[in-house]
């Protein structure tokens, strides 16, 4: 891992962490209940096209399943179709599905608990809150990242949208209250990764949760996406920016740099 610069770290008020395959393991379940609801979509608009759940993920990793359906809706020539029922389908099915199989992750909470002791955390996300929610409740991530700082491109902004689409970080940066570049965002995706860029944050790749045959790909996305570094865990993020926080946290009066 490249050395990041340490002036850099130190105007950080806030850490930025993608959900979904970055905070917990949720991509593959996530999958296994969205593709039988993708597939049912794609019958009911005469679509004969089909995916299984690896096919699915690798197809649209980073992205919610509005931008999903609407995309693959494009694909198949149809242009005019309400998504909506489909979305709502699909956040009920995946929702309940994650909050049965989702386990906490003990290294992940571990590294998370030594930030948060110099550092506020919230979750910029493409998913829904209610998804959100499940799953912190399920990864007993709830102390540490309290519903009102989780931002979703679904259900935060006034249009929904995605990412790659910078919007929900620049709508996080402006709900806490920092300029974009004193948010340290940590993504998984390429999709995530851009919208973090985008929107001025600095950024981390993280790659624990990314199957280990597609961690070089993964990796080489995320850098040429201008991430600052790309790591294999939160313990390296931790071991990265500990240093820099507790030298800060020693010199600044009680609550500065927040």
């Amino acid at each position: 891992m490249p050395p990041v610069q340490t002036p850099l770290l130190e105007q950080v008020e806030y850490l930025l962490c993608d959900a979904d395959g970055n905070l917990f393991p949720s991509e593959e379940p996530a999958f296994d209940a969205s593709v039988e609801v993708t597939n049912a979509f794609l019958a009911s608009i005469g679509s004969d096209r089909r995916f299984t759940a690896p096919e699915l993920r690798l197809a649209a990793t980073g992205l919610n399943f509005r931008s999903t359906a609407q995309r693959l809706a494009a694909e198949a020539g149809v242009l005019d179709v309400d998504v909506e029922p489909w979305v709502q389908e699909e956040k009920r099915a995946v929702t309940a599905h994650l909050a049965a199989t989702l386990r906490p992750h003990p290294e992940t909470s571990a590294a998370l608990t030594a930030l948060a002791r110099h550092l506020p955390l919230a979750a910029v996300s493409s998913s829904a809150l209610a998804r959100l929610a499940g799953c912190f409740t399920a990864a007993d991530l709830d102390e540490l990242i309290p519903p009102e700082r989780r931002f979703s491109a679904e259900d935060s902004l006034p249009t929904p949208t995605s990412k790659p689409d910078p919007a929900v970080y620049l709508h996080a940066c402006r709900q806490l209250g920092i300029a974009p570049e004193a948010g340290l965002a940590v993504e998984d995706s390429l999709p995530g990764a851009q919208s973090a860029v985008a929107a001025g944050c600095p950024t981390i790749g993280n790659l624990l949760f990314v199957a280990p045959e597609e961690r070089a790909e993964r990796a080489a996305l995320l850098e040429s996406a201008g991430v600052l570094a790309v790591v294999s865990s939160w313990q390296e993020i931790a071991d990265l920016l500990l240093p820099v926080l507790e030298r800060r946290d020693a010199v600044l009066p009680s609550g500065a740099g927040r």
